[in-house]
């Protein structure tokens, strides 16, 4: 009878095991550009360093893509493939997005996770690449996706789509002004816009030539007009100027310290799995003996 006790005593315990190892794997997804042949994803799993058993894998399609940013950016711009891989891991409440780019020519790290947030993406580690040099404009459209697939909610539409729509003004501007002067100069655009609760369009564009003169930049009227349309769609969605500046406070993020993370992480899943398979080889014994 002791015996019999403590059998269901651990099958108890098991039940808040498998929770617990399906949490830790649920909160990493890698997305995949679609067109990547074999030796490609294994190449961009490797520069992750991931296992292919031990995160979430998606895929992401070029059709995917234009639906976020066909009348953003020319045609030829969007082409018939993708290649853009991203990796995302939950972080803990409050820690804020982080940021680490590779084989990425024209979006910054700071490009990046200014529109993530804009997007409605918080709390999260996200490793951007390419097999080879790429513009990364289109990466956003797989960042989302693996970030919805590991909280398993869906981002806001508008939201998603705005964020788009900032990542080809910023990349555009980018070219005029340069990546970190535009990155800033939209960043803190957006952030007045929001602080203000401005939805007026004339004052949105008073902002705008406001913040560039604050940043020695000159900005044609094609410039203004195009970012404040751009902040016209961000002030009716529901970002808060705090949330923004905590979320932003910290970027960058280092590939070497995403690995340390998930070798230990593996380390915690593999002494699980050791603990089922032990209780499973205990119970074998233990009904064969009850039985008898």
């Amino acid at each position: 009878m002791k015996k019999f006790i403590s059998l269901l005593l651990m099958v108890g315990l098991l039940m808040t095991v498998f929770p617990l190892a399906a949490v830790a794997s649920a909160q990493e997804v890698v997305s995949l550009g679609a067109n990547l042949t074999q030796q490609q994803k294994e190449e961009i799993l490797d520069y992750f360093g991931v296992d292919e058993q031990d995160v979430r894998v998606i895929t992401v399609t070029n059709q995917e893509m234009r639906e976020y940013l066909t009348g953003l950016v020319p045609e030829k711009q969007l082409g018939t493939t993708a290649y853009s891989s991203a990796y995302v891991t939950l972080t803990s409440d409050g820690s804020g997005v982080r940021v680490e780019t590779n084989n990425i020519a024209w979006v910054t790290k700071e490009m990046y996770a200014n529109v993530m947030v804009t997007a409605g993406i918080e709390d999260a580690d996200v490793v951007i690449t390419a097999p080879f040099e790429v513009s990364g404009a289109s990466a956003l459209t797989g960042i989302t996706k693996a970030f919805e697939t590991a909280t398993g909610e869906n981002l806001d539409e508008n939201a998603k789509r705005a964020a788009n729509e900032e990542l080809v003004v910023t990349t555009d501007l980018a070219e005029e002004v340069g990546q970190d002067e535009a990155a800033d100069l939209i960043q803190d655009v957006k952030t007045k816009v929001v602080e203000e609760g401005l939805k007026d369009p004339q004052e949105i564009k008073e902002a705008v030539k406001q913040i560039a003169i604050e940043h020695k930049i000159k900005l044609t009227d094609e410039q203004i007009q195009q970012i404040s349309e751009l902040m016209e769609k961000i002030s009716n969605l529901d970002l808060n100027v705090n949330k923004i500046r905590q979320q932003l406070d910290n970027i960058d993020l280092n590939i070497d310290d995403i690995k340390d993370a998930v070798r230990e992480n593996q380390g915690v899943l593999q002494k699980i799995a050791d603990a089922i398979n032990s209780f499973f080889d205990w119970v074998k014994a233990t009904v064969a003996e009850f039985i008898g």
